[in-house]
């Protein structure tokens, strides 16, 4: 705060002197206040007015009159001047500064707007700068040559800023800047690097909120730059000298959408160095105000100190009260000060920034408990002045600027942060009166942003804030482990205490009804505030986000605050009856877990409001959708259903219901200590430090079972795009169409609006938030096996070079380690909550339920936002890999969230939602899902999952969507191939989507053919791609993590793919050995072809460490993972094969021998034979299969000798029999021709072709059908 301000958090000076005696000295043994009531007491109220004016002894003589107004006026007019000048007659020597008057006045300082480069906007006065080009520069219109100088920026945003100094003749232009020249010098926090011609790593990340201080030591001829007053080091040395009028601007360059605010010295700096003068002297009437502020702070100590002893003030004897001396005084210091301020206008915004806001702050207590009875006094006594409003506009903007700086101080946890400041705001906004003066300020909007506004923490801030870092199985001082637990504890109530303000703040802004005409309903100024800060945020989520949006933070406090108010006990109702509230044995329940009917108006998604222009809905864009779906007046339409209308009876769980959804549960915290990440509760029998608020009360609460949480897996790629003509599965129970009530319902605040703008923020701010930390908690547990694999190495090597490699390795893994552990417990502490998780569960169920809904009626269902669907699988996510865990994973789903697999297995190939992505992120959610036996039991008993699933994911195997399917296919086939139970492989396969499966493939033989068709052409395609990495490595006998990783996750799907080829094999063999053989020659070439790739590459090691991902071992990556799934599909061939029913079906021996390429066959085979089986199954159960395997190789290999010998003796014969046969395969004759190119080869190929292509494959003619020897088909 001010370099001269009063310390916020203490005493206030005038109290302290009050206490502890003006000369300092001790008085422990008798209190200044008895001293003080004595003289009060017997003697007169000069002494008192002494006092208080900080007058000496016996300068005021004995007073003629009663304490008034004019009294106290005469004695600060004729005593307390003579004392106090009204000017600073100390002025520090400002030699070396030239200022350019740029038309704001002599001595301000400002930007120079001739040296813009770009575009730089200031979007509001006096310095809050934004800029709309690429990259924009600009200095200011002072220069320094002598001296130490300083000024600060706030940063509003956190990305590429170059904040430095830089003389006249630095060139900016669109792609350079402050520091890219000669004499230019700057700091850029992003990067985390400092510039002077070229780039060198320099100081910390800087986060939005940051107060960087830039400093330049002319004396030294060092800069160097300060981190919310912490020193990054001297930046730049030995910089040139220069002449007066000739010297160091301040310059910044801002790339596009970047904002910062400069304080030159036209305002208080936050965190003044000292030695270092400010480029803008401050006013003259400063330290004139700041004892007249000194003089307010004893008159009101002197009324603490009475409150703090009643009994003894008793027994004095009064010549006046405390009350009759407080208004005339006070009335008079404020007259003062206020004639001070007019006399000097521009002086008010330094005095009210600094001095004032710190005496304010002071007044009202920086903890609980707060004295809001003086802070009221003294506002009573400002507001009767009629400057009073321009200084309390000052006010609320200082201390919205105050919230976006704010850092969380351990030590002063649990009122650290923005805590002080929203204590101070909220209460003084509970005057009408200035709650009006806020609203009709044109910086309304800008400074509520402001108040929601919260610093988030670098690596540095968390290192401060977390000393001591603990988690399973670390090395670290066990103590620790509970140093921790308090830290994290006190840290999570910080967190409540400010999100408390928030929604406290929120509140009284919806209670507030504007002085306006028509007359308006509470709520519509927070309406309009949402609706103002959703248009704000427009493109918010793009990778580059357009100028202008608001802070992150600001995203998250609102929706923080709206997912309070519609879950946790906050019956909007009780405000003033406007909302539509329930009660359930006489207790208000949140919006979001009222049982029974529910609705929503429509009007809302079929509304193109402004906020809403850009948002793509699930059948595209709005004004596509007006055309090809237009609708009638639906915007007085509401919609309701029955909770819970869209599952089956048996299962339904609402609200209502006997047992309960999981968001009212009562499950203890301490389950949360079972898990990887045990640090995120406080001792046992104690809250959990993560809940902000108390649990739910018991009338909505329900026990839940115990149970275990799977470890996270990795996200999966891609979807499908297909689709069905039916999508509608439930039949909608319980549901209908009914009017609006009234015209007033549309003009209230509605709970379901709330719910609307609540997922759009979750979507554009909470989302990469999660994600975030998402990311860390991955990382945390990858960093730690590092460290334990480094650490088993050292304790194995004796090599004193590898020690030293692994030594400095380790030092770096345990960095990262503790880096990580510290962020993913500050996410839990700010995400992870039990409320928020209550909140965010009771959300899904919500949404999800109005989906399935709204999905019978496509009028409807294709003008929902692209949003509602997007942020309804993340947040199930979200929840389902929350850390700590809301609920066990067997009940996740189980109890409340039902109707989630209904919606993704009845949704993702649904040809209503036009965009590919959306349906792949519903495909993802399914193959992420099933990997659990706990979900893959929701699957197995969902009606809707067990008749539509099987057939849409075979339908939905295509070019961009292979992937997921292939793993969901994989999961529901696990355990059924050849060795699969390796490595504890959990063998509790799907035995009913195995069946459904297979069914599905028998009835529906077309349906089936296209999916093996495009198995084939997949596998073939992995397999090649596998193939020419492995070759580019090996002839470079280089390999780079890239490669590596691209080996590994193409060696990865080629295994999957080859497993679900074996499962078809066993499942449903028919295909292969029944009809024409096309299928089983395709297998056979693609078996041939995955063998003659994998036994070519010259070096098995080689190999084995391409595939080997970083702390991976070898044992989990081999050739023995795509070797055993072929191995499976011959067996199974075999087994079908000496079936009764198959013995007279296609001759697998014979298409194996009929291949051109015996070499190649029995290397393959010989290889299959010879692999180290043991070592990849246990038991012997291997040792019948090869043998089994042995047996059909020589059988093989007889067949192949016998066809040799008949082609010798056929060639010996018919020498010229060659040209008949088919020139695509060369082992059947040419007994096919196209029509019309005429073209001829062999059926077989034919028939393999078209399936992909109807071209000729000789001249690319279009096929218009197909002609065989002596027979007519059509193609």
């Amino acid at each position: 705060m001010a370099e001269d301000g009063l310390r916020i958090g203490g005493l206030s000076s005038g109290l302290a002197v009050l206490l502890n005696g003006e000369d300092g000295k001790d008085n422990s043994s008798k209190s200044r206040f008895v001293s003080y009531c004595d003289d009060f007491g017997h003697q007169s109220v000069e002494q008192t007015l002494e006092y208080i004016f900080g007058l000496p002894n016996k300068s005021l003589g004995p007073l003629a009159c009663s304490v008034d107004r004019n009294l106290i006026c005469s004695i600060i007019k004729n005593e307390f001047r003579k004392y106090y000048s009204s000017s600073d007659a100390s002025v520090s020597d400002r030699d070396g500064i030239y200022i350019v008057d740029n038309g704001s006045g002599p001595h301000i300082v400002g930007l120079e707007e001739f040296s813009i480069c770009g575009d730089i906007k200031i979007i509001k006065p006096p310095l809050l700068l934004e800029s709309l080009a690429m990259f924009s520069s600009a200095r200011a219109n002072a220069c320094v040559w002598r001296g130490k100088w300083m000024y600060e920026v706030t940063l509003e945003t956190s990305g590429i800023q170059q904040l430095g100094w830089a003389t006249r003749s630095c060139p900016f232009t669109d792609h350079k800047g402050v520091g890219d020249a000669d004499d230019s010098y700057a700091f850029d926090g992003r990067r985390v690097k400092k510039w002077n011609k070229e780039a060198e790593l320099y100081g910390q990340s800087w986060v939005a909120g940051d107060v960087i201080g830039c400093c330049i030591d002319l004396e030294s001829d060092e800069i160097s730059f300060y981190r919310n007053g912490d020193s990054l080091g001297v930046a730049f040395s030995g910089i040139r000298k220069m002449w007066p009028k000739l010297g160091y601007y301040p310059a910044i360059s801002l790339s596009q959408g970047e904002r910062c605010e400069l304080n030159f010295g036209g305002r208080p700096f936050k965190y003044p160095i000292n030695c270092y003068l400010p480029l803008q002297a401050p006013p003259s009437v400063n330290a004139y105000v700041s004892q007249l502020l000194r003089c307010m702070s004893r008159l009101l100590g002197m009324e603490r100190a009475e409150r703090s002893s009643v009994e003894r003030s008793r027994r004095l004897k009064r010549f006046v009260s405390h009350k009759e001396i407080f208004h005339p005084v006070s009335h008079g210091i404020c007259e003062e000060l206020f004639s001070v301020l007019e006399a000097d206008v521009g002086s008010i915004e330094y005095v009210v920034w600094g001095l004032l806001l710190s005496f304010l702050m002071e007044v009202s207590g920086a903890q609980v408990p707060h004295d809001f009875s003086s802070l009221d006094k003294v506002v009573d006594v400002l507001l009767q002045f009629q400057g009073s409003h321009l200084m309390f506009e000052h006010i609320l903007n200082a201390l919205s600027c105050g919230c976006k700086s704010a850092s969380v101080v351990l030590t002063e946890c649990p009122y650290s942060g923005s805590y002080p400041y929203l204590a101070l705001a909220c209460h003084i906004l509970r005057r009408e009166d200035l709650m009006v003066l806020w609203w009709r300020s044109s910086d309304f909007e800008f400074i509520f942003e402001g108040f929601l506004s919260r610093k988030s923490p670098n690596r540095q801030d968390l290192q401060c804030m977390m000393p001591s870092v603990w988690w399973p199985g670390s090395c670290e001082d066990v103590s620790y482990e509970s140093s921790m637990m308090l830290t994290t504890s006190a840290l999570s109530d910080t967190v409540s205490k400010i999100e408390e303000k928030h929604r406290e703040l929120c509140l009284l802004v919806i209670q507030f009804i504007p002085p306006i005409l028509p007359p308006q309903l509470p709520g519509s100024v927070f309406r309009t505030f949402i609706q103002n800060i959703l248009l704000k945020n427009r493109g918010a989520d793009r990778n580059v986000p357009p100028p202008g949006v608001s802070s992150n933070s600001v995203i998250v406090s609102l929706y923080t605050v709206i997912l309070h108010f519609l879950s946790e006990e906050f019956a909007m109702g009780d405000i003033c009856g406007w909302l539509k509230s329930s009660d359930i044995d006489g207790r208000d329940v949140g919006f979001l877990h009222r049982g029974g009917q529910q609705s929503f108006p429509i009007g809302l998604f079929l509304k193109n409001d402004p906020h809403r222009a850009d948002i793509s809905r699930l059948g595209g864009s709005f004004s596509h959708l007006s055309k090809s779906h237009p609708v009638c007046d639906q915007n007085a339409e509401v919609i309701r259903w029955e909770e819970g209308c869209m599952d089956d009876e048996e299962t339904r769980v609402t609200h209502l219901t006997e047992q309960k959804p999981c968001c009212c549960s009562s499950y203890d915290a301490d389950f949360t200590r079972s898990l990887k990440y045990p640090i995120r509760c406080t001792a046992k029998g104690s809250r959990g430090h993560c809940s902000a608020v108390p649990e739910r009360s018991a009338h909505v609460a329900a026990e839940c079972s115990a149970g275990s949480l799977n470890d996270e897996i990795a996200d999966k790629p891609s979807s499908s795009d297909q689709s069905e003509s039916d999508f509608g599965y439930c039949p909608v129970r319980h549901t209908r169409t009914v009017p609006r009530d009234s015209n007033m319902s549309a003009a209230t605040l509605r709970e379901e609006e709330l719910l609307d703008a609540l997922l759009l923020l979750y979507h554009i701010g909470l989302a990469p938030n999660f994600k975030q930390a998402s990311y860390y908690m991955s990382h945390q547990s990858q960093s730690i096996s590092l460290l334990e694999e480094t650490d088993k190495q050292i304790r194995e090597r004796a090599c004193t070079e590898q020690l030293k490699r692994l030594k400095e390795a380790r030092s770096n893994y345990r960095e990262e380690v503790i880096n990580c552990v510290r962020h993913c417990a500050w996410y839990r502490i700010s995400l992870f909550s039990r409320w928020k998780q209550r909140g965010m569960y009771a959300t899904c169920m919500w949404i999800v339920q109005l989906l399935l809904v709204l999905s019978k009626v496509d009028s409807v269902f294709v003008y929902i936002p692209e949003f509602y669907l997007e942020a309804l699988v993340d947040c199930f996510h979200v929840l389902r890999k929350s850390d700590p865990p809301f609920v066990p994973s067997a009940i996740f789903i189980k109890q409340g969230l039902a109707s989630f697999v209904t919606f993704v297995v009845t949704h993702f190939n649904d040809p209503r939602i036009s965009s590919a992505d959306l349906r792949d992120l519903l495909l993802q959610s399914i193959s992420v899902l099933v990997q659990y036996k706990e979900y893959l039991a929701a699957f197995e008993t969902n009606e809707a999952a067990t008749l539509r699933m099987p057939k849409s994911l075979l339908s939905a195997f295509d070019n961009r969507s292979w992937i997921p399917v292939t793993n969901i296919l994989l999961r529901l086939c696990k355990g059924h191939g050849f060795g699969s139970s390796k490595h504890g492989e959990s063998s509790s396969s799907s035995v009913i989507f195995q069946r459904l499966l297979r069914e599905a493939c028998i009835s529906d033989e077309g349906l089936f053919s296209a999916f093996l068709n495009r198995l084939f052409n997949t596998l073939s395609w992995t397999m090649t791609e596998f193939s020419v990495s492995i070759r580019e490595m090996q002839e470079k006998y280089h390999v780079s993590e890239f490669q590596q990783r691209k080996c590994s996750v193409i060696f990865d799907l080629s295994c999957n793919l080859a497993r679900v080829l074996e499962f078809c094999t066993h499942e449903i063999p028919q295909a292969f050995l029944s009809g024409a053989d096309t299928n089983l020659r395709r297998l056979t070439e693609l078996i041939v072809f995955i063998l003659n790739h994998i036994t070519s590459v010259a070096e098995a090691e080689f190999f084995d460490l391409s595939l080997r991902r970083h702390g991976q071992s070898l044992e989990k990556v081999n050739r023995g993972m795509i070797l055993a799934p072929l191995v499976g599909i011959i067996l199974n061939l075999l087994d079908a094969t000496a079936e009764g029913e198959c013995r007279a079906q296609n001759d697998v021996v014979g298409v194996f021998s009929s291949m051109d390429c015996p070499d190649t066959i029995h290397c393959g085979f010989q290889y299959l034979l010879e692999y180290n089986w043991p070592g990849s199954f246990r038991g012997e159960f291997h040792l019948t299969k090869i043998r089994q395997l042995e047996g059909f190789l020589n059988l093989l290999l007889c067949r192949i000798e016998q066809q040799e010998i008949e082609r010798t003796i056929c060639a010996e014969v018919t020498p010229d029999a060659e040209d008949g046969m088919c020139c695509i395969c060369y082992a059947s004759e040419a007994d096919a021709k196209f029509v019309p190119c005429s073209h001829s080869s062999c059926y077989g190929c034919i028939s393999r072709h078209l399936l992909n292509c109807v071209r000729c494959f000789f001249c690319n003619a279009t096929v218009v059908e197909v002609v065989k020897v002596g027979e007519k088909k059509t193609a």
